[in-house]
């Protein structure tokens, strides 16, 4: 990473840090589709975001220009990073009276970054990629097409993350024209005064939009672009759940580790029913996204839930009826796992009342671990003196109800070898390589329907 970079920057912030900055390589291709999708939720805002945007060299930005004319007419403030040329200062759009240009100087080294940053009240994202250098390309250079370009870096939704690269952006901004480094950190400053770091409550939306635009960057690029290209569109179509997935256990106070520790213990059960790996690993990759909103609808309680299901919809109101994973391919299996991991062993669950072995396996699974992991929290949190044990107890009180009989059976065991001292790793795996998390059944079966 370059020096003085505003990449290099926040890496170092965090060098020490709890939270570890993953990164990855992003192809040009992946990343004007990521930027995309993103700019899209400012076109749609009523809350007038700020965006700090770098586009290396003008002619980059001319390329995007009348896009962001548009997206001008949304924002409180644009400032746009590039090194001078190709006349990108008399472009119409830089006239407009919350657009600002920095010129950057060739030698600086954020003049080889690629950034989007948006900070708002109620959304906040953020690209953060510098390109790679002549040596990290190797002796075959530069690929002769422009979009095949390489980018080292990440992007992500947390407000944390995006408030602080938006305070080292800004910094950096004021090198160049102190008088917009004011007025940008006045603007953030009210920003946050008044509504705090705030984040959408309908995340599933801007995955959902940010899969789609990555999609679609595959089928227009697919006879063209090779297996590599192909690859860094899905990790980061599957990169967009995964952050959703950690945002949605961050808000979580009470078990911000919740789906961590879910993904290890159906992991360790799995490997404890002598699971073949290919579905060990797909147990994993379920507790990771369990979590994720479906598509939901309004429903009543039913007394036969289990205590967590019954205080978890008590708060939401909402039941799970289909899951937003649906809408990536390869996570087919994934989203038919989490969907029905809500069902009851005795036909009484939802969204389909299936009963017994209809219910598939995972399903079943996640369903048990999450709300034994929910009681485990739970009863820590009210000092209970063995929480593991009353955890158990209550989904003992449960099998042949809620849950697989047998299944409650392998959970004793796993709890016996818990409080015998045997520990998991209930790590949160690295985002940027997600893709390396699916994997395809051998010899698969026949496709058929699925719910």
């Amino acid at each position: 990473m370059l020096s003085g970079s505003i990449l290099q920057q926040l890496v170092a912030a965090h060098q020490d840090h709890k939270r570890q900055i993953n990164l990855g390589v992003y192809y040009k291709n992946t990343l004007v589709a990521l930027c995309h999708a993103l700019e899209d939720f400012i076109l749609e805002s009523e809350s007038a975001p700020i965006a700090i945007a770098a586009f290396q060299q003008g002619k980059w930005y001319l390329q995007e220009a009348e896009r962001y004319g548009e997206i001008a007419e949304k924002a409180q403030q644009i400032a746009i990073l590039a090194t001078s040329g190709a006349g990108f200062t008399e472009h119409s759009t830089s006239q407009n009276a919350n657009v600002a240009l920095v010129s950057l100087d060739s030698d600086d080294p954020v003049a080889q970054e690629w950034h989007l940053i948006i900070l708002s009240p109620k959304y906040t994202a953020m690209v953060l990629c510098q390109e790679l250098s002549d040596a990290d390309y190797g002796s075959q250079g530069q690929p002769e097409e422009d979009l095949e370009r390489k980018f080292y870096g990440f992007w992500t939704f947390e407000p944390d993350l995006v408030r602080e690269v938006t305070e080292i952006a800004i910094a950096h901004i004021g090198k160049y024209d102190p008088q917009l480094q004011q007025r940008l950190a006045s603007q953030v400053e009210a920003m946050t005064a008044k509504f705090g770091n705030c984040q959408r409550d309908d995340l599933g939306a801007v995955v959902s939009k940010v899969v789609g635009y990555l999609q679609n960057t595959q089928e227009s690029t697919q006879y063209a672009s090779g297996a590599d290209l192909d690859d860094n569109l899905i990790s980061n179509e599957m990169q967009a759940f995964l952050r959703m997935a950690q945002l949605i256990d961050q808000a979580d106070v009470n078990n911000p580790n919740g789906a961590a520790e879910v993904a290890a213990l159906a992991e360790a059960m799995g490997q404890l029913l002598d699971l073949p790996a290919w579905q060990i690993k797909r147990l994993r990759l379920a507790g990771l996204l369990h979590r994720l909103a479906p598509l939901q609808e309004v429903a009543q309680v039913s007394p036969t839930q289990s205590p967590v299901q019954q205080e978890a919809l008590k708060k939401q109101g909402l039941l799970p009826k289909a899951s937003v994973l649906r809408i990536m391919p390869q996570l087919q299996a994934i989203a038919r796992i989490v969907t029905h991991q809500t069902e009851y062993w005795d036909g009484s669950g939802q969204p389909e009342g299936l009963a017994y072995d209809a219910i598939p396996l995972e399903s079943r699974i996640i369903g048990l671990i999450a709300d034994f992991q929910q009681h485990c929290i739970h009863y820590q949190r009210e000092s209970v003196e063995n929480p593991l044990a009353q955890a158990l107890e209550n989904c003992q009180n449960a099998a042949g109800k809620a849950y697989d009989p047998k299944l409650v059976e392998a959970l004793a065991l796993l709890a016996m070898g818990l409080q015998q001292g045997m520990s998991l790793s209930a790590y949160q795996p690295k985002i940027a390589a997600g893709i390396w998390l699916l994997e395809e059944e051998p010899n698969p079966k026949p496709k058929v329907a699925e719910s």
